[in-house]
């Protein structure tokens, strides 16, 4: 029997579990988009300049992140396209769509021929995989996001959205457990089969996910939207006539995810180059700082339920900027236990406040009929700088004695970019989800 939940800003009735089904069903689809991220940024850091860059000597490290960043150029464009057809079609559908894309690349990368066999044609291939991965993201989390929110009790959204960014600590805590072994194989066969296991291992997590998120139904906002023939033809011009200035300021405030990709892909090779420390030591710093996240991101969602969204997503931006220098540091001390302490201070106490917060607080800034194009199209372009921090930061210097400098102003830039622009947002907790958006 389905009844009213308190506080429903949709104005509709829904199943009381809807909720909780629509935050699994998002925190699967996250865990399978960083599981397939993280393992791409590892094998980016450890794996690919042997295996596609052999003769590319000193610049292996930044060609190889450079295919990292491949993916974020592609997701600008997938957000354009897949937000439409979110906002026109229905967001459930889209999200299906993401998910075998985002599972099929991957497995396909584990697949590839290596530079040796193909030459050059190898990290083409490479990228071009890369780029199918970077079309799936673009909607993954924006729709995901933006379904979790619509079915949420309007006193309650941020800890329910929460669980989508929660799913990314569950996919790198996997990604992380089944790359650490491939760390300890020979190098025969570590640089041979071993890396491309991990990768053709997410087509379990794929199956998982789509057998749960094919039995979600559409939100009720969304349903009430096409019933009332409000659905926008064309969702990008909407968007840019009406919320232009939410989305810049969506693009600057994701700039903060270049804090996930410092910690989760730039320090791993900072740690290995110029700390010494080795890849299965760091991989394990990811682990426990992620397993602490998710405990931590869920309360920080239900702390913004009772305090706001933009205190505890600038808390986060602040805190990231002033505890970079601190992990980095850590790094070099040779302590391992500082390593561990440091870790899970910057990324689960710290980056996980904005982490766990930013799809309720970016969703809230737009209405129903452009939620999906507004939130894909804005992080998406502002998830660039997360995608490129890698390559830009190695470019600098950052991975090179003395590079924790570099790392550290450049991620202390970007934070405050978030933070500043996070200052100019309307505040939103306690605005009805029927209401949202509305100018």
């Amino acid at each position: 029997m389905s009844k009213t939940l308190p506080s429903a800003g949709a104005g509709a009735l829904t199943s009381a579990g809807t909720p909780k089904k629509a935050a699994l069903a998002s925190f699967l689809g996250s865990a399978v988009e960083y599981y397939d991220f993280f393992i791409f940024g590892s094998a980016a850091a450890l794996i690919f300049p042997t295996v596609f860059f052999p003769n590319a000597d000193a610049n292996a490290a930044i060609m190889s992140f450079a295919t990292f960043g491949f993916a974020y150029v592609a997701r600008p464009i997938g957000a354009i396209i897949l937000g439409h057809f979110g906002d026109r079609v229905g967001r459930q559908k889209v999200l299906m769509f993401t998910l075998v894309l985002m599972g099929a690349s991957t497995f396909v990368i584990g697949c590839l021929p290596d530079f040796r066999t193909v030459g050059w044609w190898a990290p083409a291939l490479l990228v071009l995989a890369r780029l199918c991965q970077g079309l799936s993201a673009a909607g993954e989390q924006a729709g995901a996001s933006s379904m979790t929110l619509e079915h949420a009790p309007d006193n309650r959204r941020s800890f329910f959205t929460s669980w989508t960014l929660t799913g990314t600590q569950g996919g790198q805590i996997l990604a992380a457990l089944v790359f650490i072994p491939v760390l300890a194989l020979p190098d025969e066969i570590k640089f041979g089969i071993g890396w491309r296991i991990p990768f053709w291992l997410s087509a379990a997590v794929v199956v998982v996910a789509f057998l749960i998120r094919r039995t979600l139904h559409e939100p009720p906002a969304f349903e009430e939207a096409r019933k009332n023939a409000q659905i926008a033809k064309l969702p990008v011009a909407d968007l840019l006539k009406g919320h232009w200035r939410d989305v810049l300021r969506v693009i600057c405030c994701a700039f903060i995810a270049a804090v996930s990709t410092v910690f989760g892909t730039l320090a791993i090779s900072y740690a290995k180059t110029v700390a010494g420390v080795d890849g299965t030591t760091t991989l394990w710093l990811v682990v426990a700082a992620n397993i602490v996240a998710l405990g931590t991101q869920p309360l920080f969602g239900m702390l913004a339920d009772k305090i706001g969204r933009k205190p505890v997503f600038i808390y986060g931006a602040l805190a990231s900027a002033v505890l970079t220098p601190v992990f980095l540091l850590s790094l070099e001390s040779h302590s391992v236990p500082l390593m561990f302490l440091a870790a899970i201070g910057y990324f689960s106490c710290g980056y996980a406040a904005a982490n766990a917060v930013w799809p309720s607080f970016y969703a809230e800034m737009f209405s129903t009929k452009v939620r999906f194009s507004g939130l894909a199209i804005g992080t998406q372009l502002g998830f660039l700088m997360a995608g490129f921090a890698p390559a830009i930061v190695a470019a600098m210097g950052g991975i090179k004695p003395g590079g924790w400098v570099q790392i550290s102003i450049f991620t202390a830039i970007i934070c405050a970019v978030a933070a500043v622009s996070a200052l100019t947002a309307k505040e939103s907790f306690r605005t009805p989800t029927k209401q949202l958006g509305l100018k």
